[in-house]
């Protein structure tokens, strides 16, 4: 069962995200990739079954509520009988947690939360105060399970910028899926800006919906320049290319956006590109070149070599071009 919810999860994750896989296939520790890739393709499945399998809030209300009591049965020591094959992912992925309180729970439960956030807000406006909760949720999952399966055991800082970064990147995806979203009944604007603003959930070419656009375009801006401090500092170099690469990923839509003038599109296609996967590369030679030019620096420092520490490597510039 364990080999057959690994070939499961590394299918799921390939065919839908390549970035995901190769993430976890040479970042994630080794003993864990596998665990890694099961966690992305169940709340992948999960999502889906949310987002296109179940059209009937009914239908969506039983599935989140059978998910969340496996959850707690498989935390508990239990293991159902009758599970699906992305289930059986969970099972396993529970099964091999380290420690009570880990990363790991704190990425199951706070990813089920973001979940059950989209199966109940289909053909309702949220509030600012909503989306925020949802933001929250998001960030603190996949930093959690980002330093779960990345250097395992480390004491990771736990700072108030540790989730900023992600932050950005979510307020992102959520410019980026406005358009297709719309289409399915999913609102990402709060109702408080459609007030203020004196907006329809559909007025997306309206100038005020634009600078409405324009101040998330500079929040998201922020939270990753400030967010990706705190992944500068990490002592785990492959923690820093996860995260920097996770950033690539929406910091490219970012300037599509801005290119646009701040007026969405449906598709962001350019996010997979060659260049984009290019550019993606440069930042892992930046950041491994910074890595050692500051393991050297305290490799001096510590042996007493004070007339070396202004040496620097002379790497390019850190940001996505």
């Amino acid at each position: 069962m364990i080999t057959t919810t690994a070939r499961l999860a590394r299918s799921i994750t390939w065919a839908s995200s390549k970035q995901s896989y190769i993430t976890a296939r040479l970042l994630a520790d080794r003993d864990l990739a596998d665990d890694c890739l099961r966690a992305y393709a169940y709340f992948r499945w999960a999502d889906d079954q949310i987002d296109i399998a179940l059209f009937d809030s009914q239908e969506r209300t039983a599935f989140i509520q059978r998910q969340k009591n496996l959850i707690d049965k498989l935390y508990r020591g239990e293991r159902p009988g009758e599970l699906s094959p992305e289930e059986a992912m969970l099972a396993n992925l529970i099964a091999h947690d380290r420690t009570p309180d880990s990363g790991l729970r704190s990425f199951i439960r706070n990813f089920m939360s973001v979940i059950e956030f989209d199966a109940y807000r289909h053909g309702r406006i949220p509030s600012r105060h909503e989306l925020a909760a949802y933001t929250t949720c998001l960030a603190t999952a996949v930093m959690d399970g980002l330093q779960y399966f990345i250097g395992n055991g480390h004491p990771y800082p736990k700072t108030h910028d540790r989730n900023l970064a992600v932050t950005g990147a979510h307020i992102t995806h959520m410019l980026r899926d406005t358009l297709e979203d719309l289409s399915t009944g999913i609102i990402n604007i709060p109702a408080e800006d459609l007030t203020a603003r004196g907006l329809g959930i559909k007025d997306v070419n309206n100038e005020q919906f634009c600078l409405w656009v324009r101040e998330q375009v500079e929040l998201a801006r922020y939270c990753f320049k400030q967010g990706k401090t705190y992944i500068d500092s990490l002592d785990v170099l492959r923690c820093q290319l996860a995260g920097v690469w996770y950033c690539a990923r929406f910091e490219c839509v970012l300037n599509a956006i801005e290119q646009d003038g701040y007026r969405l599109r449906a598709d962001y296609p350019a996010r997979h590109s060659f260049k984009v996967w290019l550019e993606m590369a440069r930042l892992g030679v930046v950041v491994t070149l910074k890595y050692i030019n500051r393991r050297i620096r305290a490799y001096l420092f510590r042996f007493g070599h004070p007339a070396k520490l202004n040496t620097k490597l002379n790497y390019p510039s850190y940001h996505l071009k």
